[in-house]
């Protein structure tokens, strides 16, 4: 049987600026470790830690534009445009636009503060 999910987790972000997660599928929502969904509202300046995660992460760019830089430069993902970043690669994703973004983010195996590996804080 299918299972519905009516909401979402909202997940507590990283970063400079609040920034809303709310998880539809994974870990925390729907007990699911295979993958997860999740929908992102980024203010504009917002900038997360560095990482190298252990998972892929899918995203798609619904509105705005989400910056996405590697250790080989940087990516600027528009509306309509999707990005993948592998697992094991250094990534820092942010928001620098005034009106920041929004976004669906995808993540195999789902996402964990254990096997995200953010850079430590400043």
């Amino acid at each position: 049987m299918p299972i519905l999910i009516k909401t979402p987790t909202i997940i507590e972000a990283s970063g400079n600026k609040p920034k809303e997660i709310r998880e539809y599928i994974g870990r925390v929502n729907s007990q699911t470790n295979a993958l997860s969904i999740a929908r992102m509202k980024s203010p504009g300046g917002w900038i997360e830690p560095g990482q190298q995660p252990e998972f892929d992460e899918y995203t798609l760019v619904l509105r705005g534009m989400l910056r996405v830089k590697t250790k080989e430069g940087s990516l600027d993902v528009r509306k309509g445009e999707a990005v993948i970043a592998k697992g094991g690669e250094w990534v820092q994703y942010s928001t620098p636009e005034p009106d920041g973004a929004e976004y669906v983010a995808v993540c195999l195996p789902a996402f964990s503060t254990e096997t995200v590996h953010r850079d430590d804080a400043q």
